[in-house]
């Protein structure tokens, strides 16, 4: 597995986010259960990049938290069993041609809102970076939360990431 991290904020966090972003992405899969050794591009940033790129990206003028841009489109959530019928997908665009990695895609964060979000929550930003790393690996599997029905199904697989992890408020 490849998990390239990228900080390009001068805030810091206190604490060994490389360490929580990889227990994370790997837990995550794990959990998925996905077959494929994988690729995950992580950047953290402040509210400043993370607004023009929300707003480029959605047309939102306004930072959020997270953003997951995913480089696969499923068919079912999570399930990759459509990889494996080349002659109906292009899949060979999935996987990174030089490790043979299955490129899951980006994920892009706001330092500033992981610290001020685990105050307002009354959690650690240990956890508020977690959360919002196996919330935005869901997207990156597929997952949405768009209908509450889907809501659900995606907040139980977040939240069993954490709890395997040992990761709480």
């Amino acid at each position: 597995m490849t998990i390239h991290i990228d900080y390009e904020t001068k805030i810091k966090l206190e604490f060994d986010y490389q360490t929580i972003i990889h227990r994370v992405v790997n837990g995550s899969c794990d959990l998925i259960q996905c077959p494929y050794e994988t690729e995950v591009n992580v950047i953290l940033t402040d509210n400043a990049a993370i607004q023009e790129i929300n707003k480029e990206q959605r047309e939102i003028d306004a930072p959020t938290d997270v953003l997951s841009f995913p480089m696969i489109e499923y068919e079912v959530p999570g399930d990759f069993t459509f990889l494996e019928h080349e002659e109906d997908y292009c899949t060979q665009d999935y996987f990174n041609p030089d490790s043979g990695e299955l490129m899951l895609g980006d994920i892009i964060l706001s330092v500033e809102k992981v610290v001020k979000q685990a105050s307002d929550y009354g959690h650690s930003p240990i956890r508020e970076l977690a959360f919002l790393v196996a919330h935005s690996m869901m997207h990156l599997f597929g997952f949405d939360h768009m209908e509450p029905s889907e809501a659900v199904v995606m907040e139980q697989k977040q939240q069993e990431v954490l709890e395997q992890l040992g990761i709480t408020r």
